[in-house]
């Protein structure tokens, strides 16, 4: 049966994915996957735990683990410290745009940030 929406289900759908390590990335990825424009965003710090995660770690910094790049696929990536305010505002900006937000943060996180 040909598809009526050859880009995906989910074209035109924006999602900034605040997850890390596996349930949140692979779901984000899912979305992805259906043609979501998905913008992963990460700390300045370490980023998400995940990209040093497993075998197929690179040997030189700032590589990333296969599974990283496996959960991570169909997304652009985009690292803010939600901790100042220049953070806050840009991540505010993306998210008017926004149809989804989600995090995995532990409980009151969103809340002080």
């Amino acid at each position: 049966m040909k598809s009526e929406n050859p880009q995906g289900a989910l074209e035109g759908l924006r999602v900034l994915d605040l997850t890390r390590i596996l349930a949140g990335p692979l779901c984000g990825q899912m979305l992805g996957d259906m043609g979501a424009d998905v913008i992963k965003i990460e700390d300045t710090g370490a980023g998400d735990y995940a990209r040093a995660m497993g075998p197929g770690v690179p040997a030189n910094a700032g590589g990333d683990s296969v599974f990283f790049r496996l959960v991570n696929r169909n997304k652009k990536s985009l690292r803010l410290d939600l901790k100042q305010a220049a953070g806050v505002e840009v991540f505010m900006r993306l998210a008017r745009d926004a149809d989804v937000v989600f995090e995995s943060f532990r409980p009151g996180v969103v809340d002080k940030l």
